[in-house]
């Protein structure tokens, strides 16, 4: 790409930033923003002209890699046709995301509802299952991310919060974490059989016509990248049909090519109720996301009004992305590039640094989604830096 640095106009932008922008997640005093001037594929240069390598692809989104072309110009030609357009009208550009992502689901999943990212998805579709089991529970791991929203509708002050009043009811179970297991598995299998007994004692506990879902990420994401062994989700499927339960299976950061398959949940042998998505389906080049709906629940509201929307929902622009996006992938055989990135170099290459590293206590993963576990004592298993904080340690290693 052409791009030509410019120190003054990078202090400019850091200024603007530090005088008027307040950040997510930080305390805004000791702030020093990184301050990027353009992007390609996966690199990122700053205003100095330094090339650095996106390594965690921003926050685990720009799956296809930034400034595809065949992306950036659906969106400008979208934008030079009907660049919005309000929800309750149709446009073609929603139609054709939807269908192109209802065919990359389980049969049976023909609906989907947009919004603008992972955690209205989430929250979207404990609604739905909510509304369609008339229970309130929902039952989720520890060690899990499913956005940060919650309180926007509780504080909402007309009609529209009485359906939607459901800030408690949240319950926490521990899923499988074999390295760490609190069931004390020495292998795969007994981590699978004892996290499914704990889950099913949770739910008899608690109350199975009191839960309306189980809502886990089909692998873990910010929680440590923690694959789920085999059976266990097959097992949780089996549990949810058991109880009358519905499952969301969250692929906000797994999905779209990033574990090797179009979503994670595809490495194992299971299919759920509803599916959240964001980040991968487009690379975040327009924020969105969405929740599949399974054709049972879609039909609770052939007749029953259901409540909630959102302005920008499958707002034609992001739409464009998507269709451009999982085209270029489909085209370009990105998902199976990332399964065979993963079993060829990253898994092998990161279990040969484990062998020489004893800071690196394990070593998991799937696809282009891995993690490597820092512990300060391999035999103890005592970690770098005591969760969820750091340490000095952890400080002289990630700078």
């Amino acid at each position: 790409m052409t791009f030509t640095a410019d120190p003054a106009e990078g202090k400019r932008v850091f200024d603007l930033d530090r005088a008027h922008v307040f950040h997510s997640w930080s305390a805004q005093g000791p702030l020093n923003p990184f301050t990027p001037a353009a992007a390609e594929g996966c690199y990122v240069w700053d205003y100095d002209g330094n090339r650095y390598l996106d390594f965690s692809s921003q926050l685990v989104n720009v799956n296809i890699g930034h400034q595809h072309p065949k992306v950036v110009k659906a969106i400008q030609e979208q934008a030079a046709i009907l660049s919005t357009i309000a929800p309750q009208h149709a446009n073609v550009k929603r139609g054709e995301a939807a269908k192109l992502i209802a065919d990359l689901a389980p049969a049976g999943m023909n609906k989907v509802f947009f919004t603008n990212g992972g955690a209205d998805a989430a929250e979207n579709a404990i609604r739905m299952a909510r509304i369609h089991t008339h229970k309130h529970k929902v039952l989720s791991f520890y060690r899990s991310y499913h956005g940060n929203t919650g309180s926007a509708i509780a504080a909402t002050g007309d009609q529209r919060r009485w359906p939607n009043e459901y800030s408690t009811q949240h319950v926490h179970f521990f899923g499988p974490y074999l390295y760490r297991s609190v069931f004390w598995s020495k292998s795969a299998e007994e981590e699978s059989t004892r996290a499914l007994e704990h889950l099913e004692q949770v739910i008899l506990l608690e109350g199975p016509g009191t839960i309306g879902c189980i809502l886990i990420e089909s692998v873990v994401g910010t929680g440590g990248i923690l694959v789920p062994p085999p059976g266990y989700l097959a097992g949780v499927r089996a549990l949810c049909d058991k109880y009358g339960i519905i499952l969301i299976l969250d692929e906000v950061m797994a999905g779209f090519a990033r574990t090797g398959k179009w979503f994670a949940f595809n490495n194992f042998d299971v299919e759920p109720d509803l599916i959240i998505f964001a980040k991968g389906s487009n690379s975040g080049y327009v924020p969105v996301g969405g929740v599949v709906i399974s054709d049972e629940i879609a039909a609770t509201f052939d007749t029953k009004v259901f409540p909630g929307g959102l302005t920008y929902s499958g707002h034609p622009l992001a739409a464009a992305s998507i269709v451009a996006s999982i085209t270029a992938m489909k085209e370009e055989g990105i998902v199976e590039n990332a399964a065979a990135i993963g079993e060829d170099v990253i898994g092998p290459g990161l279990l040969e640094l484990q062998e020489r590293h004893p800071v690196i206590g394990d070593v998991r993963g799937l696809g282009v989604f891995w993690a490597i576990e820092l512990v300060s004592d391999r035999k103890t298993k005592a970690p770098l830096a005591e969760y969820p904080g750091t340490s000095p340690a952890m400080g002289e290693i990630i700078t």
